[in-house]
């Protein structure tokens, strides 16, 4: 397996320097983690879903329409019924998807994990849910606590999970390429030095004296 997934332009972003770009409101709470290790990081455009809690008939139609290379992004906030199982992953997996976002639990992690197929959830549980009730597909869903829009672009990786809104998605590019390019043109020994100068800096000003 490759280390990149998608062929989208941030998938060789890292999801530390987006979220130093962007701030806390668009990285996911702690909770959204990748099932399995190690993961390659995901890029793509986020394809919305909303499912009542305990029903996952809404994430189950999503994976016939979503578009190849989009993240699949769930709204559900319950952890006490399965989302997914490892057919349901798989067969996403060879649609195109890129990976599941999911505030919820999926089952059968030992087969997903075997695919190779990217899901980033609360965790695991045999329970699965029931398929009944309607939710949304392709409207705003909040996920790990940030506002997910159709489009946006969602990245992942071991790191955890951050959005970057569409609307800003080339601004953000642009800048988090001039970042890494600073970065790797930097040598160790000139962050250090940067780094005990503005440290020495915040310590001088509130106070501090050794």
């Amino acid at each position: 397996m490759s280390e990149y997934i998608t062929g989208n332009a941030f998938d060789v972003i890292p999801t530390t320097t987006l979220a130093d770009l962007l701030g806390r409101d668009q990285v996911m709470d702690i909770g959204i983690r990748p099932l399995w290790q190690p993961v390659p990081r995901i890029a793509g455009p986020a394809f919305t879903v909303r499912c009542p809690p305990g029903d996952n008939l809404m994430l189950h139609a999503a994976i016939y329409r979503a578009a190849p290379g989009s993240v699949i992004v769930v709204e559900s906030g319950d952890v006490d019924h399965a989302l997914a199982g490892g057919n349901v992953c798989a067969v996403a997996q060879r649609r195109g998807v890129a990976a599941f976002v999911a505030d919820g639990v999926i089952r059968d992690l030992g087969e997903v994990r075997q695919a190779g197929f990217p899901v980033f959830a609360r965790g695991v549980i045999p329970i699965p849910g029931t398929k009944k009730a309607i939710g949304a597909l392709g409207e705003p869903v909040r996920c790990g606590g940030v506002l997910v829009r159709p489009g946006d672009v969602v990245v992942g990786d071991e790191e955890g999970v951050v959005v970057t809104p569409a609307v800003r998605q080339d601004e953000v590019l642009t800048a988090a390429r001039a970042k890494l390019a600073d970065e790797e043109n930097q040598s160790l020994d000139a962050w250090e030095e940067q780094h005990r100068t503005r440290i020495e800096k915040a310590l001088s000003a509130e106070g501090f004296t050794d």
